[in-house]
């Protein structure tokens, strides 16, 4: 954040030549002067290239208030709130004026008297973008007066009239004037307060209760729905459908690379995780989105993964403290993911009994195919034979990376664990270097060129 310009009064403003613009010419001009530029508008955003970004960018362009649909986890938020990044990153306001009105047009009858008696001398403040952005989340109790605004009845205790305009409380939208609404799950607010917001979006102005009041407000309204309120069970009343200039379908990411950048993004890991483990994880959400079993109108939340990956580094960060080694987390960590997740999806009717088995079927199905993916080409038959029926290798959540190591049945002249590490650039790390075995064992597993037997939270390869 810079610090804000040093102009005080309304004479130094028109001086330094300030060109007052709507928030629809602000997000428009600065949106165009990013792309021309070859800048990135929306940090932190991803798998929305090719499909929602391009839309979003159309109806700024446009300068239309907007609806996001998506399921649950699908970053409607994330993207509602990087639109404040394209305002200007400081504006001028009348000083304590109480919508943050630009000191070229006063809307409130007070501070229209305010601007008629100090002339050019009337104070201005600065207001940073970050200001210029409110957000609501949609409830069934949100009333008229916490939106738009209703008569304030200490105001009117201190002697004002009560036909008097500034016996009104302004609401959440007007106070939001010169800025970004940002309404999430629409479809929660109850019809009769979706009415109230009619006026708002076509005239741009507000109706509280029986004054004559006209506000030329100046915001941009965005909203979230899940498109199966949105759609199914017609929540939102048809005019203020009606009145969305754009409607944006968001999705959840389309490649594994994009569900992992998202995971690393936003999980606070306790622990170093690494990339492979991710992978795991990001394919198994991913299955979970495509299995019958999963109610799919719900969706698959991006926090499922991301709550996964903080799972898996705390579990690494437990058995590191207790053994006193490296805080790196292994393939062994990623079963207790799927012991507290299960929650977090929901399973169709049919399915009750069989939670954990279809978890579990889903997750070793992610982990064939990420160890499939990267070590596509290796020779393991050298390592099968090492286990000639006698040696058996244990790993488990007590079972430390050096221990595991020690433990592994000597390396023939082939280098197959070398080569499995590097395929994983796993290196001599031997936090690293176990993970990478481990998942390496556990594909000859799955493929069924070894054998394995768990009990109390160990594996026993052989």
């Amino acid at each position: 954040m810079t610090t804000s310009p040093e102009i005080q009064t309304l004479a130094e403003l028109r001086a330094s030549g300030h060109v007052q613009k709507s928030v629809r010419e602000e997000l428009r001009d600065n949106l165009l002067a990013a792309l021309a530029a070859g800048q990135n508008p929306w940090p932190g955003l991803h798998g929305f290239e090719r499909t929602v970004l391009p839309q979003l960018e159309r109806a700024l362009i446009a300068g239309h208030d907007m609806v996001l649909l998506g399921e649950r986890g699908q970053g409607k938020t994330r993207l509602l709130r990087t639109l404040a990044s394209l305002l200007d990153e400081w504006t001028p306001v009348i000083a304590d004026s109480e919508l943050h009105e630009h000191p070229y047009e006063p809307i409130t009858p007070e501070s229209i008297r305010r601007a008629e008696e100090d002339g050019d001398q009337l104070p201005v403040a600065w207001l940073h973008r970050d200001e210029r952005y409110v957000e609501k989340l949609s409830t069934p109790d949100t009333s008229v007066a916490d939106l738009i605004g209703d008569v304030d009845p200490m105001r009117v205790a201190e002697g004002r009239r009560l036909g008097d305009p500034e016996t009104i409380h302004y609401g959440l939208v007007p106070r939001a004037h010169r800025g970004i609404v940002a309404l999430n799950e629409l479809p929660d607010l109850a019809e009769r307060i979706q009415v109230s917001l009619l006026n708002v979006m076509e005239e741009r102005d507000i109706q509280i209760r029986g004054y004559v009041l006209r506000l030329p407000l100046d915001i941009l309204l965005v909203a979230s729905a899940n498109p199966e309120d949105y759609t199914n069970r017609g929540r939102i009343i048809t005019p203020l459908k009606d009145r969305f200039g754009a409607e944006i379908r968001t999705h959840y990411p389309e490649e594994i690379a994009d569900e992992i950048a998202v995971i690393r993004q936003e999980a606070q890991l306790t622990a170093e995780v690494p990339d492979v483990l991710l992978e795991i994880l990001a394919r198994f959400t991913r299955a979970l989105r495509r299995s019958p079993a999963i109610n799919q109108a719900s969706g698959v939340s991006a926090r499922f993964a991301i709550a996964g990956a903080e799972t898996i580094a705390a579990a690494a960060r437990h058995r590191a403290t207790i053994c006193s080694e490296e805080a790196v987390a292994r393939l062994i960590d990623i079963h207790t993911a799927v012991e507290v997740l299960g929650g977090k999806i929901e399973f169709e009717s049919g399915e009750e009994g069989r939670e954990e088995a279809i978890l579990d079927h889903l997750l070793l199905t992610a982990i064939a195919q990420t160890a499939r993916a990267h070590f596509a080409g290796i020779d393991f038959a050298p390592l099968v034979d090492t286990f000639d029926g006698a040696h058996t290798v244990t790993t488990g959540e007590r079972v430390t990376a050096a221990a595991f190591l020690d433990e592994l049945p000597e390396e023939t002249e082939s280098g197959v664990y070398d080569e499995i590490a590097d395929r994983l650039d796993a290196g001599n790390r031997p936090g690293h270097r176990a993970g990478a075995i481990e998942l390496a064992l556990e594909g000859l597993y799955l493929a069924q060129e070894l054998s394995k037997e768990t009990v109390d939270g160990q594996s026993v390869y052989g």
